[in-house]
């Protein structure tokens, strides 16, 4: 199988998904995979990111975690793999409704991620995980869900929207300002939507983190 990447950095939020990943790669790291923890936020991700691409040269950033999947889109145990990554609450409240920072005319609130990356993971990893591999749009929010009414608001806001989490945008920028490719891939601890901590699945995300893990090598 070609190999497309070289030098990978996955980057993930917490230890927690750090080590569910070294565990999943173990030996089989012959793409000199390195596996850093940048922290939790958009903003402290992007900073760590940013450093470690000003001080490493890599093929490909991938930032792996847990997130929160859209209900009827990825179930609990799911994976994700972002084609697109957006800032959700990156704009301005009006009385029509949420305005993106691009209608301002100040930015961009969205990114695309390495679209034949993307997809040839999604296909290589839907043959070899018991569990299903979505892709689709990944929500970044400086505050998850806890809501029907914010459920509603982002799926309007968001077309097609498959997960959350607080990261994805932020280590997408750091890439994307260093022209190196990236994805953010997610498995699924809890549905999006009113908070409920007792539903949440937080061992049975990190045990589908370290499986996609194991077939990595396989598919970059």
């Amino acid at each position: 199988m070609e190999q497309l990447a070289k030098h990978v950095l996955i980057v993930t939020s917490v230890d927690a998904e750090k080590n569910a990943v070294l565990s999943g790669i173990q030996n089989k790291n012959t793409l000199n995979i390195d596996v850093q923890t940048v922290g939790v936020g958009a903003v402290t991700a992007a900073v760590n990111t940013a450093n470690l691409l000003a001080k490493h040269s890599y093929d490909v950033v991938i930032n792996m975690g847990v997130a929160g999947g859209f209900p009827n889109k990825a179930n609990i145990g799911d994976a994700v793999i972002a084609t697109d990554i957006t800032a959700a609450d990156l704009g301005a409240e009006s009385d029509d409704g949420f305005k993106p920072i691009e209608e301002l005319g100040f930015g961009q609130s969205a990114l695309r991620s390495d679209k034949a990356m993307g997809e040839r993971l999604t296909q290589e990893l839907n043959t070899r995980c018991t569990f299903s591999i979505h892709s689709g749009p990944v929500a970044t929010l400086s505050t998850v869900t806890g809501t029907a009414k914010t459920l509603n608001e982002l799926e309007k806001r968001v077309p097609g929207v498959v997960a959350e989490a607080m990261e994805g945008f932020g280590v997408a920028m750091a890439a994307h300002i260093a022209s190196v490719p990236f994805l953010e891939i997610r498995t699924i601890s809890n549905l999006v939507g009113p908070r409920d901590k007792s539903a949440w699945r937080l061992d049975v995300a990190l045990r589908s983190l370290e499986h996609v893990s194991k077939h990595l090598k396989e598919v970059l």
